[in-house]
C-alpha cells in the first residue's frame, strides 16, 4: 500500500492511474480537491478495489495520522501543492499554507509514523517529495542548465514556497532520520493538464476561436516533461533512489514558449483545420509580460540517468502530438473543468481576451 497526496491533480492523477494500471499494490489517494484537484480526472478508477479516495488536507493531522495507522503504508508520495505561479502573485497566501505549512504538517504525521515501525517495515519505508525546477530561479541563455546542486533562488511567491518545502524534507532527513527522497521536475504537459497553463490553454483558446496569450515575446525558454514519462521517473527513483538524494527529472526538450504555441497551432491545423482555412496561429495575441518573470528553465537530468538508468521515453514531437489529440478526444473533460472559478481567473489575468 502507498499513500500519494494531491492525486486528484494534474501529474498525481496520471501517476495514480498510471499505478493502478502497472500494479497490483493498492493505494490510497488524499486530495482536497480545490479548484485544480478534479475528481473526473480518475473516474476511470471508480469501484476499483486498488483505489481508494480520501477527501482532506495534507495539513489535517488527525485525518492523516488515522489514513497512516488504518492503511499502514510502505510509502507516502507527496504531489499535494497550490502550483501556479500567475496565482501565487495575486494570492501568495494559500500557497504558504498548502505548500509550506500543510508540507510541515505532513511531515510531523509522516515521522511519527515512521517511528512507530520496527524492523523491515520501519527499513523500507520512503517519503518522496515532488518538486519544481522552478527552486532554482532563472537561467540566462548560456547558462548551464539546473543540477541537483544549483543553489537556491526562487523568485515567485509559489517557488519561494516551493523551496521552502524542499528544505523541510531534506531537514527532516538530516534532523530525525526520515528516509526520504526529492525529485525537481521541468514542465509536464499531458493529459488531464488544468487549462490555466500554457499548452492545455491555447488548446482550448484556439478550438473556441478565441485568442492566444503570449506573455511578453514569447521567448521565455522551459524544459518540458511528458506527464508519463514524469511518472515513470518518481516509480524509479521510489523504487532504488538513495535516501537523502535528490533527481532532477527533466525531457531534454527546452524550447521558447512561442515556438511551444505555434507547435499547438500547427497540430491543431493538421487535426482539427478552422472552418475558414485559416491557421489557428492568427489568434497569437502578445500581452503584458508576468511580473518578475523567469526567463529560462533547463534542467540536467544526468544524475538519474547515471545512477537510476531512466530517461523519458517521448520526444516533444510525440509527446505533444498525443497531448493534443487527449484534448480532440476529451471534450467533456475540457467542458467541465472550465468551472466559474476558472473563468473568474482567466478574466483576471486576461481580461478581454477571455
Amino acid at each position: 500500500m502507498i499513500l500519494v497526496t494531491g492525486a486528484a491533480g494534474f501529474i498525481g492523477a496520471n501517476f495514480v492511474l498510471d499505478w493502478v494500471a502497472q500494479s497490483q499494490e493498492p493505494v490510497v489517494n488524499l486530495d482536497k480537491l480545490t479548484y485544480a484537484g478534479n475528481p473526473e480526472n480518475l473516474a476511470s478508477l471508480q469501484g476499483n478495489p486498488g483505489h481508494i479516495f480520501v477527501q482532506g488536507d495534507i495539513g489535517d493531522r488527525s485525518l492523516v495520522d488515522r489514513l497512516l495507522a488504518e492503511h499502514k503504508p510502505r510509502a507516502v508520495v507527496n504531489f499535494a501543492a497550490e502550483s501556479h505561479v500567475d496565482r501565487s502573485i495575486h494570492g501568495p497566501e494559500d500557497f504558504i499554507q498548502t505548500n509550506v505549512v500543510g508540507t510541515f504538517h505532513l511531515l510531523e504525521s509522516v515521522r511519527a509514523y515512521w517511528g512507530s515501525l520496527e524492523g523491515e517495515a520501519r527499513a523500507a519505508f520512503r517519503f518522496l517529495h515532488v518538486s519544481t525546477d522552478e527552486v532554482y530561479g532563472t537561467l540566462g541563455p548560456n547558462d548551464a542548465p539546473f543540477t541537483e546542486t544549483t543553489p537556491y533562488t526562487p523568485n515567485s511567491p509559489y517557488s519561494a514556497s516551493k523551496a521552502a518545502s524542499d528544505h523541510l524534507v531534506r531537514a527532516y532527513h538530516h534532523t530525525y532520520g526520515l528516509p526520504v527522497l526529492t525529485t525537481n521536475c521541468s514542465n509536464n504537459y499531458g493529459p488531464y493538464h488544468f487549462p490555466e497553463k500554457l499548452i492545455p490553454l491555447m488548446i482550448v483558446n484556439a478550438l473556441a476561436g478565441k485568442p492566444l496569450p503570449v506573455y511578453g515575446d514569447g521567448m521565455q525558454v522551459r524544459d518540458w516533461l511528458f506527464v508519463k514519462d514524469h511518472c515513470s521517473a518518481i516509480r524509479r527513483v521510489l523504487e532504488a533512489g538513495a535516501t537523502g538524494e535528490t533527481y532532477n527529472v527533466g525531457g531534454w526538450n527546452e524550447k521558447p514558449n512561442i515556438e511551444i504555441v505555434k507547435t499547438v497551432c500547427a497540430l491543431l491545423d493538421d487535426l482539427r483545420p478552422r472552418a475558414d482555412g485559416q491557421s489557428y496561429a492568427t489568434q497569437i495575441t502578445y500581452v503584458k509580460d508576468r511580473p518578475g518573470h523567469d526567463r529560462r528553465y533547463a534542467i540536467d537530468a544526468t544524475k538519474i540517468h547515471r545512477e537510476l538508468g531512466w530517461k523519458p521515453a517521448e520526444t516533444f514531437d510525440t509527446g505533444i502530438r498525443k497531448t493534443v489529440q487527449w484534448y480532440l478526444d476529451h471534450p467533456d473533460w475540457v467542458a467541465h473543468v472550465q468551472s466559474g472559478d476558472y473563468r473568474n481567473w482567466i478574466g483576471q489575468q486576461y481580461g478581454a481576451l477571455a
